[in-house]
């Protein structure tokens, strides 16, 4: 396991935010909430996302432009990561496969084409919305 990178306090402000969020939050919303602690400017919190989206300690959701906290910070080895994600309450999952990452990887190699990593989103309803 390598060693936790020596964050910024913009950055620790912006983790500890995201960390305390039920669900994915947006730049926006993450600036909405840091207000009182002197972020002011989109830019101050884009620019502390990148970095922590560098030491992988979150990810970005696409689909929903916004952001989450990676659920395993010690094993970015992977090259394939995967968010089933509830359109019903907003709850993320985040799990790797090595399956998927196989058939990937084949399928990179038998279209010449160079697999640097990879991110799946699924949406749909999770267990307990689903039972509820």
């Amino acid at each position: 396991m390598s060693q936790a990178p020596d964050l910024t306090r913009h950055q620790s402000l912006v983790f500890n935010a995201l960390s305390r969020e039920a669900g994915p939050a947006s730049a926006y919303t993450l600036l909405d909430h840091l207000r009182s602690d002197g972020l002011r400017a989109p830019q101050q919190i884009y620019r502390a996302l990148d970095k922590l989206l560098e030491y992988g300690l979150v990810h970005r959701l696409e689909s929903l432009n916004s952001f989450v906290i990676c659920a395993h910070p010690h094993d970015h080895k992977h090259g394939m990561i995967a968010f089933a994600i509830c359109d019903t309450c907003g709850h993320v999952d985040e799990f790797s496969d090595t399956a998927i990452e196989k058939r990937l990887k084949g399928w990179s190699n038998d279209h010449a084409f160079t697999l640097n990593r990879a991110a799946i989103e699924m949406h749909g309803t999770c267990g307990n919305c689903e039972a509820g």
